[in-house]
């Protein structure tokens, strides 16, 4: 198993959250609202590249619209290897907090 970096792992999670509507705009938002950080979008886009050439997400081009001047939107999806790749970094991260619930609860 190759382990996701953490932008990975929230850009997947975003993917998988947004549905038909994961392209750029929306996954940047969802991003901004799951970690309250603010994301630039060449922060997105080589996460996306990297996702998109180990086959854990695919792309295809929307229809284009008249509210984006005719251009298409880029919309992403995971494959069944992004969401084993979810499953398996959930796993991971379930197993490495176990046992340390003091941080949490504020316990010594």
């Amino acid at each position: 198993m190759k382990l996701l970096t953490r932008s990975e792992e929230y850009i997947l999670l975003a993917v998988f959250k947004l549905g038909e509507d994961a392209y750029s705009i929306p996954i940047r938002e969802k991003l901004i609202e799951i970690t309250g950080k603010n994301w630039s979008l060449g922060a997105i886009y080589m996460p996306l590249e990297r996702l998109e050439k180990r086959r854990l997400i695919t792309s295809h081009f929307s229809e284009s619209t008249p509210e984006r001047g005719g251009r298409h939107k880029r919309i992403y999806s995971l494959t069944e290897a992004g969401k084993e790749s979810l499953r398996e970094i959930y796993t991971v991260q379930q197993t490495i907090w176990q046992g340390v619930p003091q941080l949490i609860f504020g316990a010594a």
